[in-house]
């Protein structure tokens, strides 16, 4: 039985990753929540943050607006617009002044044309659809072999680990400016710096538990192909 569900191999393969994203959500909460609580000395909201930074990095034609969610804050190079949560626009924490600047840093690549940058957002279509169809065509291929159907539905979803791949040195180069462009705008003393970085750290893992949860899923799938193949 080739669904995943059914197939006890399938825990083996993504038991190591879906723990990595269990410790990584985990560590995005507790870390957000620690430094959600620590005031910043200048006082600053993150919505207020974001127009000095904006100001300051010469980013002019870079709007702001207040986004729905939680952490779901995010820069958006097709429309030059900066959306923040309500939680970090509105709070004068050091977690927010974190976030605001990782964004910013995403602002200032797209700016200066940063190529991973690019390269991701030009595969945004192709990964949305290999993320859905190529499972599908996989499965489908391992129920009822019709040509390589298997074997296309694998290549498809494999956008998803190169997606993620290519995500890691976008977030963080975007966080290693974020941490610069606080210290250079005179925003954060040491301990703030230090404190927004951990922040930083933390959402980073997230993007490593991506990758590994894409490349488990990928070896799986090769796994299987190789038992149909012995049989």
């Amino acid at each position: 039985m080739y669904l995943p569900m059914f197939n006890p191999m399938f825990y083996l393969f993504a038991l190591p990753a879906l723990l990595l994203g269990f410790y990584a959500q985990h560590k995005v909460r507790s870390t957000y929540s620690k430094y959600s609580k620590m005031r910043n000395r200048a006082n600053m909201t993150g919505y207020e943050a974001a127009e000095r930074l904006l100001r300051i990095n010469g980013l002019h034609n870079v709007s702001i607006k207040e986004t729905s969610g939680q952490l779901s804050d995010h820069y958006d190079p097709r429309n030059k617009q900066l959306a923040l949560s309500a939680g970090v626009a509105r709070s004068p924490s050091v977690a927010a002044l974190g976030i605001v600047a990782h964004e910013v840093g995403h602002a200032l690549q797209d700016h200066q044309g940063y190529v991973p940058l690019k390269i991701r957002g030009g595969m945004v279509p192709a990964v949305q659809l290999g993320s859905w169809l190529g499972p599908i065509l996989f499965f489908v291929g391992m129920l009822f072999p019709v040509g390589n159907l298997s074997l296309i539905g694998l290549l498809l979803f494999s956008g998803t680990l190169v997606f993620s791949l290519v995500t890691l040195p976008v977030e963080f180069n975007a966080s290693r400016r974020a941490v610069a462009i606080l210290n250079q705008g005179g925003m954060v003393n040491a301990e703030e710096a230090k404190a927004a970085k951990q922040v930083l750290n933390a959402a980073a893992l997230t993007y490593v538990a991506a990758a590994a949860q894409a490349l488990s899923t990928i070896l799986y799938y090769v796994f299987l192909m190789g038992g149909r193949r012995r049989r």
